[in-house]
C-alpha cells in the first residue's frame, strides 16, 4: 500500500519556497520558517502571495510532488504538474470507455449510487447520535428510493436527474445536522458561497478534489476525462467523479465535526461587499490543521479489507478504477461507508 505523505499548506503571505539539496526550504524575507525533506512531501498548497523558485518547481514535477495555487480566500486557481506518467494503453482504454455511452452509464451509476448511499449514511449516523428526527428519517427513506432508481437508469440524462433529486433531498435537511449557534444552512450555493456552511463545504470539496487529481495522475489515468461528469475545457471531470464518493462521508462529515465541536466559530468568517462569505486567515489555518489530522486517521476499506489513512482513499479508488478499465476486475467497486 502506498504511504501517505505530508501536505505543505503555505498560508503566510510573502513566503518564498526554494530547493536546497533534497529539501524544501520556506522563507519569508530573510527569515527561514522551515525546511523539510522532499521525500516526506506529497503536495504543496499555496494560498495567496506565495512564490516558488523555478528549480523547486521543476524538482517537484520530476518527483511527482503536486503544487496547487489558491487565492487568499481559498478559491482554487491553478495546478502545476510534471510529465504524464503511467501506461498510455490505460489512458487509451479510458478514452474508449468514455466514448461508449453504455459503458459510461455503467460506471456513472456506480458513482451516483455511492454518493446517495453515503449521504444516507451521514443522515442515519446523525439519528444514532442524537435521536430520531422526523425530517431526517423521511429524507433517508426518500434516498433509498433514489438508490433503487439509480441502479437501473434508462439513460444518462435520467441518471443526472436522479442524482440532482437525491442531492436536493439530502441538503434539504443538512441544516438539521448543525448544532452550533449561529450556523444556518438554507441550501447549497457557491461561486461565491453566501453563508459560512457553504464556504466551508466549497473549500473542503476543493481540497479533496486536489487529492483525487493527484491519485488519478499517480495511477496513470487522465483526470480530465470522466464518466459522470462530461468533458469540459479545464474541468477535471474524472476527479469530480471520484469526489462524489467522498462528498458526504469525508467532506460533509468533516465540516459538521469542526462546526459542532466549535473548532470553527461563526466569528471566523467575513462577508465581502459582493455578499461572498470567506474564512479569515487564522480560521483557515485552524481548518487546514484539522483537515490534515483527519487525513491521517485510518479506516477499514470495505473492499480492500485493509486499514487505510483517509488521505489515501482517493488513491485506492483510482487504483480500483484503473484495474477495472484494464479488465483486471469485472466491476468497479465504489467507496461505501459501512
Amino acid at each position: 500500500m502506498r504511504k501517505l505523505l505530508n501536505t505543505l499548506y503555505i498560508t503566510r503571505q510573502g513566503c518564498y519556497l526554494h530547493k536546497e539539496g533534497e529539501t524544501i526550504v520556506i522563507k519569508q524575507g530573510s527569515e527561514k520558517l522551515g525546511q523539510y525533506p522532499a521525500l516526506s512531501i506529497g503536495c504543496i498548497l499555496c494560498f495567496g502571495q506565495v512564490s516558488i523558485s523555478p528549480f523547486l518547481m521543476a524538482f517537484c514535477a520530476e518527483k511527482g510532488i503536486g503544487i496547487a495555487y489558491y487565492s487568499t480566500y481559498g478559491r482554487f486557481l491553478a495546478r502545476v504538474v510534471g510529465k504524464q506518467t503511467g501506461n498510455v494503453l490505460l489512458r487509451r482504454e479510458q478514452y474508449r470507455w468514455a466514448d461508449d455511452s453504455d459503458k459510461v452509464l455503467l460506471i456513472a451509476r456506480l458513482f451516483v449510487l455511492a454518493k446517495i448511499a453515503n449521504c444516507r449514511y451521514v443522515l442515519l449516523r446523525e439519528m444514532r447520535n442524537f435521536g430520531q428526527n422526523e425530517l431526517i428519517e423521511e429524507a433517508a427513506s426518500k434516498l433509498v428510493e433514489k438508490m433503487r432508481k439509480a441502479k437501473q437508469p434508462a439513460s444518462y440524462s435520467e441518471l443526472l436527474g436522479i442524482e440532482g433529486d437525491a442531492a436536493s433531498i439530502y441538503f434539504s435537511v443538512f441544516g438539521e445536522l448543525l448544532k452550533a449557534k449561529g450556523f444556518i444552512f438554507d441550501g447549497r450555493n457557491r461561486r461565491p458561497p453566501t453563508d459560512a456552511v457553504n464556504a466551508l463545504l466549497s473549500f473542503v470539496y476543493s481540497l479533496i478534489t486536489q487529492e483525487c487529481i493527484s491519485a488519478l495522475y499517480g495511477v496513470g489515468l487522465d483526470p480530465f476525462v470522466g464518466f459522470l461528469h462530461k468533458d469540459r475545457p479545464g474541468r477535471n471531470s474524472l476527479a469530480l467523479d471520484i469526489l462524489e464518493e467522498f462528498r458526504a462521508c469525508w467532506a460533509d462529515r468533516f465540516v459538521l465535526t469542526i462546526i459542532n465541536r466549535r473548532q470553527i466559530q461563526i466569528t471566523d468568517f467575513t462577508t465581502e461587499t459582493t455578499g461572498a462569505v470567506r474564512l479569515t486567515d487564522n480560521a483557515r489555518k485552524k481548518l487546514l490543521v484539522a483537515y490534515q489530522e483527519r487525513k491521517n486517521e485510518e479506516v477499514l476499506h470495505p473492499y480492500l479489507k485493509e486499514q487505510v489513512p483517509i488521505g489515501l482513499l482517493p488513491h485506492c479508488q483510482a487504483l480500483l478504477l484503473a484495474r477495472h478499465l484494464r479488465g483486471d476486475t469485472q466491476y468497479y467497486t465504489p467507496y461505501l461507508v459501512k
